[in-house]
């Protein structure tokens, strides 16, 4: 991932969403032929593989509108997304409508088709997915961002797209100007209002103010104390941490992509100032026990779903794991995360 999607990411997904009247109400006077065109739809040949469908061709899809969803299965700014693109599958589906999501890894175990499987079935991602491993239909569309949405008409033209999140309204409206082009009938003017849960809840942005960070040497912001690089070390955690700082505290292995306790025992200590802290973690075994302090105590109600009121969890999959979910007043806070047991990957924090 590069240094200009996380720029974007800090900015733009930050923005809040318009009303559905205003500028939104302007593009239901336009109609899908005055879309911009940008280009023909490339090819999925380079796919790795697919789930819940058969290959799929441009040509075999000429007569449909087709939304292509650029996603990664731990990225929170995704999944902020889906239960928008979820819904818009089952609502449109005989109308006309295919979803593609066309998973591309961000993190090396993404790459494993049974771990995409897995978060598929767990997520209800039930569209078609083209498994893009080695990044060749992201570099077919051009593409540079998680989440990032191409509305395809039936001619197999991009009519538009859409990167991060936000403008959910606007992008529906978009479909269905493109199906009653295609020919598609009885499609009305409402809107989809879908129920987020967990994760899938949109980030209180009016308080956000930590943004996504990284634990490997290539891509942290933020740590306190130089990082020896590739090999184990010993490390402190400092009398006090500036805000969307973080320390280490134990031996730990830092390397390009990851930080890994080399022993268990070993925390992480990170001052935020947000409603959520996520963060993707992955076992190297079966499972390994964590636990989880706010300002040095357990989180009673502002646990995540991933833990309880004690702070006590348990990482079983290479997934994202919600670990603090507040309430208002949101504040300056400090969440430490104690590794109990030896065989943890952690990748990078998230905030919502």
């Amino acid at each position: 991932m590069t240094d200009d999607r996380r720029q974007f990411l800090r900015t733009a997904t930050m923005s809040v969403i318009g009303a559905r009247l205003g500028v939104l109400g302007k593009l239901m006077a336009h109609t899908a032929l005055q879309l911009s065109n940008e280009g023909e739809l490339p090819s999925f040949a380079g796919a790795n593989g697919w789930l819940n469908s058969p290959p799929l061709t441009p040509a075999a899809l000429r007569g449909k509108v087709v939304l292509v969803d650029f996603w990664t299965y731990t990225c929170v700014n995704w999944l902020r997304t889906l239960p928008y693109v979820r819904a818009w599958s089952e609502k449109y589906k005989t109308q006309r409508l295919v979803v593609i999501g066309v998973h591309t890894p961000e993190f090396p175990f993404e790459k494993n088709i049974d771990n995409v499987r897995r978060a598929a079935e767990e997520m209800r991602v039930n569209y078609p997915i083209a498994i893009d491993s080695d990044y060749a239909i992201w570099r077919a569309f051009n593409n540079a961002y998680w989440p990032a949405l191409y509305f395809v008409d039936a001619q197999g033209r991009i009519r538009h797209h859409e990167f991060g999140e936000g403008r959910y309204d606007q992008s529906e409206m978009i479909i269905q100007a493109l199906l009653r082009d295609a020919g598609a009938n009885g499609i009305a003017d409402e809107l989809v209002s879908p129920e987020a849960r967990g994760l899938e809840v949109a980030a209180d942005w009016a308080t956000l103010k930590s943004p996504e960070n990284y634990t490997g040497y290539q891509q942290a912001e933020g740590f306190a104390g130089g990082a020896a690089h590739d090999k184990r070390h010993a490390y402190a955690i400092p009398a006090q941490l500036a805000l969307n700082h973080w320390a280490l505290s134990g031996d730990w292995t830092i390397t390009a992509r990851t930080a890994v306790p080399s022993e268990p025992g070993g925390m992480l200590t990170y001052r935020f100032h947000a409603r959520d802290l996520n963060c993707v973690i992955a076992p190297t075994r079966a499972s390994a026990r964590i636990r989880v302090r706010i300002d040095g105590q357990p989180p009673g109600a502002a646990h995540g779903t991933d833990i309880d009121e004690e702070g006590n969890g348990t990482v079983t999959e290479p997934r994202t794991y919600q670990l603090i979910r507040q309430s208002h007043p949101i504040t300056d806070r400090t969440c430490t995360i104690e590794f109990l047991d030896p065989g943890t990957e952690v990748y990078c924090f998230t905030f919502g």
